[in-house]
């Protein structure tokens, strides 16, 4: 048995998550009963937050798995800006009528009576309506206490740090910016974090190749990992073993270790993987593994690191 994540508080909201969640894009990858059982599996062991998205297409698989479920026993996350269009694609809508319809369908697809994060999802070249159509409606959804906390998942940080500056959001979900292998958000994270506004950490594996290393068909960013990325992630697989510490903990703890994150978005497309992110948060890890990545120069020298606990 692990001991309980801790809870953390999102922006100055009433909702508190676990420092891990669950991201369900791909829950759907091996059928549904393994869908639910990936549900299942991360309400049994704490990791009570969950993040989906019309786009995903794996909301009505998240609603399966939590019909029956006390609804106050886990924060629930979607997002908004994509619409069916009747033909099986989802095409960009942002504005007012779109973000409300989105929010009522996902209601329905989940079968659920509140949504606890509304994110504006993947605006990237739809600022102008996102800041000044969509966030007003979810600001709206939020003062009527619909929704609890208004964000915006993308996976850039410019954008995001941006809206922080801009509008009044709870918080973001910043997908594969801030990893063991990249840490150009840097900047953006600090400016997010003195606007008090809660950062969740998606793809801290840079979309696989922190989980599974330096393999033959290693994916980076959704496509093939280039040779420099590759040589990067054998050099951190070298110290990884030195230590004989997993590679996706090292990747998991290093990104929870920034304090502008306040929970890690993890995916999983199989039960057991719940267990095996389970593992990496609570892994130790020695300070002197941290040390010899920073000598060797593999992340930004203002990149934090975890502290062993004695």
């Amino acid at each position: 048995m692990t001991e309980p994540l801790p809870l953390v508080q999102v922006d100055e909201t009433e909702l508190k998550v676990p420092r891990l969640g669950l991201g369900t894009a791909h829950i759907g990858k091996k059928g549904e009963a393994e869908a639910v059982a990936i549900v299942q599996r991360a309400l049994e062991v704490g990791i009570a937050f969950l993040d989906t998205a019309p786009l995903y297409r794996t909301e009505p698989l998240l609603g399966l798995a939590l019909a029956g479920v006390p609804r106050d026993s886990y924060v629930l996350a979607t997002k908004v800006g994509r619409l069916p269009d009747g033909q099986g694609r989802y095409q960009p809508d942002y504005s007012r009528d779109g973000i409300l319809k989105s929010f009522e369908l996902s209601l329905k697809t989940l079968g659920v009576d509140r949504i606890d994060i509304l994110h504006i999802h993947d605006p990237d070249h739809h600022y102008d309506q996102a800041l000044h159509e969509a966030y007003p409606a979810l600001a709206e959804l939020r003062r009527q206490g619909v929704i609890q906390a208004v964000g915006s998942g993308m996976n850039q940080w410019q954008m995001l740090a941006d809206f922080a500056q801009n509008a009044d959001f709870d918080c973001f979900l910043l997908a594969g910016r801030y990893t063991l292998l990249e840490q150009n958000s840097l900047e953006g994270l600090e400016i997010i974090r003195q606007t008090h506004t809660s950062i969740f950490a998606g793809g801290v594996y840079n979309t696989g190749i922190l989980a599974t290393g330096a393999t033959t068909n290693a994916t980076y960013n959704y496509r093939l990992a280039p040779p420099e990325i590759m040589d990067k992630a054998r050099h951190l697989e070298a110290i990884c073993t030195r230590y004989g510490v997993p590679l996706n903990a090292a990747a998991v703890q290093f990104a929870a270790a920034h304090p502008a994150i306040t929970s890690l978005v993890l995916g999983a497309d199989a039960a057991d993987q719940i267990n095996e992110n389970l593992q990496a948060f609570f892994t130790p890890i020695p300070d002197a593994f941290w040390e010899d990545i920073r000598a060797e120069g593999l992340i930004e020298s203002g990149a934090p690191t975890p502290k062993a606990v004695p």
